[in-house]
């Protein structure tokens, strides 16, 4: 009978153990020196390949002669069992987990004016692990559905299973379409802003109403649900927003004039991580990233 998907059915009985045992007869060509490579009884090594044997349906060795031999069943069950067990091996191989690339999530502006430092420090001082910077959507920049190792993050973050690290703060900014009169203003007021309709990103923004006091919330909002149609709409002319300082380094628009806000709290970035299972190199891009803040 043909060799099937067997060791993954319900009856499901062998074990990794059973396949190491069957490569190490086959890589010996005796019983008595495999077992002895698996430090095992030569009893234990013929009722574990007898176990497999009578859970896949075949012989795969031949015990006629003296030398043992793989029969036609056993050479092509050979190739698939070596592939597990060296699949199994290097996904437990720690250095090949922290070889593997580190995904940096962000939903906007990365990490600011700290950016291309971090990106061209990793890139020196951790050249066997690539970094790689993507841009997501998303309240926690895609961390929560396992689309990224780690994400820069501004503002709280109340996700249940993560791990946060404050790396910065930074201060808001107003962003006004470049022709308002609003513009020819050195800086702006939350005040100021109440009058108008206000651009809210309400998927990976940080901006709500109760950002202004109470006597002074929005009498209008606009929602939208990326940085790029949040600019677009301000350009338009269709409301005003309001963002971190990092926003305007990192999202020049000709058509929005940013402006400091000065009565308006700062925004705190964060490097947030899945506590459970982080990435091997977590620990490094935490320190990397606090000691650029830092100079």
């Amino acid at each position: 009978m043909p060799i099937g998907l067997r060791l993954c059915s319900e009856r499901m009985s062998i074990e990794l153990r059973h396949l190491r045992c069957f490569l190490a007869i086959a890589e010996e060509g005796n019983v008595t020196r495999a077992a002895a490579r698996l430090h095992l009884t030569q009893p234990a090594v013929s009722r574990t390949l007898a176990a497999l044997e009578k859970h896949l349906g075949v012989r795969l060795v031949d015990r006629s002669t003296h030398h043992l031999a793989l029969t036609a069943e056993g050479r092509a069950f050979h190739d698939r069992a070596a592939a597990a067990v060296a699949a199994f091996d290097t996904a437990l191989d720690p250095a090949r987990l922290r070889h593997r690339p580190l995904r940096l999530g962000h939903a906007w502006s990365a990490f600011g004016p700290y950016t291309t430092p971090l990106l061209r420090r990793w890139q020196r001082e951790h050249p066997e692990t690539p970094l790689e910077l993507l841009r997501i959507d998303d309240r926690t920049a895609g961390l929560v559905r396992g689309e990224v190792d780690a994400a820069l993050l501004r503002g709280p973050v109340d996700a249940p299973g993560l791990a946060t690290e404050e790396l910065a703060t930074e201060s808001r900014v107003a962003a006004v379409a470049t022709d308002s009169a609003l513009a020819s203003r050195t800086s702006l007021t939350l005040a100021d802003l109440a009058g108008e309709t206000v651009v809210l990103n309400t998927v990976s923004g940080t901006t709500t109403p109760a950002l202004w006091p109470a006597r002074h919330r929005p009498a209008a909002t606009l929602t939208v649900g990326n940085t790029d149609d949040w600019l677009t709409a301000i350009a338009a002319g269709r409301g005003v927003g309001v963002s971190s300082a990092s926003t305007a380094a990192m999202h020049p628009h000709p058509g929005v004039t940013y402006r400091p806000l000065p009565d308006a709290p700062p925004v705190h970035v964060l490097l947030a991580w899945r506590d459970a299972t982080p990435h091997p190199a977590t620990h490094l891009l935490v320190t990397l990233a606090k000691e650029i803040t830092r100079t």
